[in-house]
């Protein structure tokens, strides 16, 4: 994929036309080569100067060559402001510019319905009862220290399993717990 700012690196042309136009048959190879240098001059520069001297520099060329062949080119050019263009030239290059908008523009169109069917993604709800585990509790906090026998060093019951380590926030948890796992 070429870059969006980039001027298209080529033009198209069909040799059968070049060679059956009359204007082209007529010319000598001097004149030929002058013609094509001017074309992909213009291509890429989209001018240049009308002045033979100064297109003789530019081009590298001798300008009395370059002046004794211009005049037999010249129905392929326009003469404006001093600089020559290629019409035909130009005139493609419109065209690819004017197919790279219309492309450009039903991408944007495509895009649009394409975004516009799909289904926004589904937020999550914030349930209080969505978060709370459906399960039933597997035992009770009673029945936890109730069946503890694991006594400390000494031999006695350390403060957990008597019951008394849960302190209320714990206990208000438990209870808003087992009131969620019995669907109240």
């Amino acid at each position: 994929m070429t870059d969006r700012n980039r001027p298209p690196p080529a033009y198209q042309e069909f040799a059968a036309s070049m060679l059956a136009s009359t204007d082209y048959r007529v010319l000598t190879l001097a004149e030929r080569g002058l013609l094509y240098s001017l074309r992909l001059e213009c291509w890429v520069n989209h001018r240049m100067p009308a002045d033979p001297a100064k297109l003789a520099r530019v081009l590298g060329f001798d300008a009395a060559e370059v002046a004794a062949a211009l005049p037999n080119i010249m129905p392929f050019f326009d003469e404006s402001d001093d600089v020559l263009t290629c019409p035909e030239l130009e005139d493609y290059r419109a065209h690819l510019d004017e197919r790279r908008a219309r492309q450009s523009e039903g991408g944007k169109r495509g895009a649009a319905r394409t975004n516009a069917d799909r289904k926004p993604a589904p937020r999550k709800a914030l349930k209080v009862a969505a978060s709370t585990p459906t399960g039933k509790p597997q035992a009770r906090r009673e029945s936890l220290v109730q069946h503890s026998t694991v006594q400390n060093s000494t031999g006695q019951q350390n403060p957990v399993q008597q019951g008394k380590a849960f302190a209320p926030a714990a206990d208000e948890w438990l209870a808003d717990y087992e009131r969620a796992s019995n669907g109240r």
